[in-house]
């Protein structure tokens, strides 16, 4: 071969090498594109609506909204809260409009048991450093970091003491932006707040997404993402179940605090819960979503005649039918308190807020227990079983 065809080579040969060099960065680029996308469509949420995301450029942009479309008192705008979540130690910057975290965390202040449960199925304890109330905290390593000091008590919701929490030092504080606030002054400790709104859901199963936020938080993904399929798939297993059921008996909810009985909405949370385990919520007419009160004469009027009774409280020692009549000797009245159909939780005894938003399958397989006991004769209660 001649230099001159050996150099003609040589071009050709680079040339080549060029193209192909280039076609790889093309495809290098693309393949950027095709994981941005591979990773949302893995973490976005399905059932929940207070937040969702998506992942651009090795920065995921979170966005929080009210999952009930309510400004209840104007604490918060819907899409008022966006974030961009940044790997730790890296230079990518937020978008406008968003407040840059980076993650993982390494320590987060929790507002509620709702949002520590989160951490407590993922088995990501070690990274909660502060707490607000301690009240109905069951998990054996949370009461051991309070007690050494790794986790510490910051006070309650308009009354934080900033010092502990600015000594704490947290990453990110969990807040519930619609309950008493005092968030004012947790600002002044200089750590992002960031809203948690799994106990404004109005599913089971969107309650229970909110694990896939706080798997994305702690740089948990794939277990969170495990972990949801899994109560997913269960919680539609039992839930198929009740899909022919012929009967459906009415179910109310609730006692007398105060003089008035506090209950909710035919499109709230519980009604659904109830309508999943194949009953009918009494107030399942009802249009809102939220709470209100009642007199006892308009609770006697639509739950009167109802099979089913069910009942939350915190009660020292073994609660019973007697202590029920106890409190109001009208509830013997009820047809549920007479045929014996209180679905009963004790908080004393029951780690019902730990447990409970992250476990909405068995959740479902105690109530299907006691309305429908044919469907699932070998389940043992964990939370909810009819009182004795």
């Amino acid at each position: 071969m001649t230099l001159k065809k050996m150099m003609a080579a040589g071009l050709l040969l680079l040339l080549v090498a060029a193209c192909g060099g280039a076609k790889k960065e093309q495809h290098g680029a693309g393949q950027t594109d095709a994981t941005d996308a591979e990773r949302t469509e893995r973490l976005k949420p399905r059932y929940a609506e207070g937040f969702s995301l998506r992942s651009e450029g090795g920065v995921w942009l979170v966005d929080i909204q009210d999952p009930q479309k309510e400004d209840e008192e104007g604490e918060m705008a819907e899409g008022a809260y966006r974030y961009a979540f940044v790997p730790r130690g890296s230079d990518l910057r937020a978008p406008e409009g968003y407040e840059r975290i980076e993650i993982p965390v390494r320590k987060v202040v929790c507002m509620t048991t709702l949002q520590l449960s989160n951490f407590i199925a993922l088995d990501r304890r070690d990274l909660v450093a502060g707490l607000t109330s301690t009240r109905h905290l069951f998990d054996p390593q949370i009461n051991a970091q309070l007690k050494d000091g790794r986790t510490r008590k910051i006070g309650i919701e308009g009354n934080f003491d900033t010092e502990v929490v600015m000594g704490i030092a947290p990453d990110v504080i969990l807040i519930s932006p619609f309950k008493r606030g005092g968030y004012e002054a947790l600002k002044e400790t200089g750590a992002p707040l960031i809203p948690h709104l799994g106990y404004k859901e109005l599913t089971p199963l969107g309650q229970a997404e909110w694990i896939k936020f706080v798997g994305l938080l702690t740089g948990n993904e794939d277990a969170a993402i495990k972990r949801f399929d899994e109560i997913e798939k269960r919680y539609n297993e039992l839930k198929a179940l009740t899909a022919d059921v012929k009967e459906r008996p009415v179910v109310f909810s609730g006692e007398m605090r105060g003089g008035n009985w506090y209950a909710v909405g035919g499109k709230s949370f519980l009604a659904r819960q109830f309508e999943d385990a194949g009953a009918d919520y009494f107030l399942k007419d009802d249009p809102h979503s939220g709470g209100f009160t009642l007199d006892f004469e308009t609770v006697y009027a639509q739950a009167v005649n109802a099979r089913f009774w069910r009942i939350i409280n915190s009660y020292d020692g073994t609660f019973t039918y007697d202590a029920l009549r106890q409190e109001d000797a009208r509830y013997a009245d009820f047809r549920a308190f007479r045929e014996r159909g209180v679905v009963y939780c004790n908080l004393k005894s029951q780690r019902f807020y730990e447990g409970v938003p992250v476990e909405p399958e068995v959740v479902l397989a105690d109530l299907i227990h006691a309305f429908h006991p044919q469907l699932l004769p070998d389940h043992k209660p964990v939370y909810y079983q009819l009182l004795k």
